[in-house]
């Protein structure tokens, strides 16, 4: 099983969802989060006066999926993702151990 984790920009979140709901993939966790990569944040203009934006917006989702999954996951999101413009987001990929539902006590590939 792996872990994935996608930052990427608020307004396509619904676009990723619905594109992994029609993969079957339903289970995920989702984080308001802000930072910042090659970008480096911007500058804006509020009531005359210029400031910059360090730290952009940005959502993360993590999902849990089987191996035979994760090469389908990765590609959906990233195609739903997908603008062709700076900072459209990473996605990352980390081994899991172990899971355990709480409720019944199943475990790993139950568990998902």
């Amino acid at each position: 099983m792996k872990k994935i984790e996608a930052i990427i920009k608020p307004f396509k979140l619904e676009d990723v969802k619905d594109a992994l709901s029609d993969i079957e993939i339903s289970g995920m966790t989702i984080t308001e989060v802000k930072g910042y990569g090659r970008q480096q944040g911007h500058t804006e203009l509020y009531r005359g006066a210029e400031y910059v934006v360090d730290f952009l917006p940005k959502v993360k989702i993590e999902l849990v999926v089987k191996e035979n999954d994760v090469q389908t996951a990765i590609n959906t999101i990233a195609e739903a993702a997908k603008t062709g413009k700076i900072g459209d987001g990473k996605i990352f990929v980390s081994p899991i151990e172990r899971i355990i539902r709480i409720r019944t006590g199943e475990e790993n590939e139950d568990a998902v």
